[in-house]
């Protein structure tokens, strides 16, 4: 039983680790577009 927490838990912190290595991609892709949106565009 108490393997099977540990390695639901290690999945859950890999699930959270990706999950917060894409937010911050995104996040960073999205100020990009943004900047280069406001120096070609205006």
């Amino acid at each position: 039983m108490a393997q099977e927490i540990d390695a639901d838990y290690e999945a859950h912190r890999k699930t959270w680790h990706n999950f917060v290595r894409l937010t911050i991609y995104t996040s960073i892709g999205v100020i990009v577009l943004l900047v280069l949106m406001a120096l070609f565009l205006v």
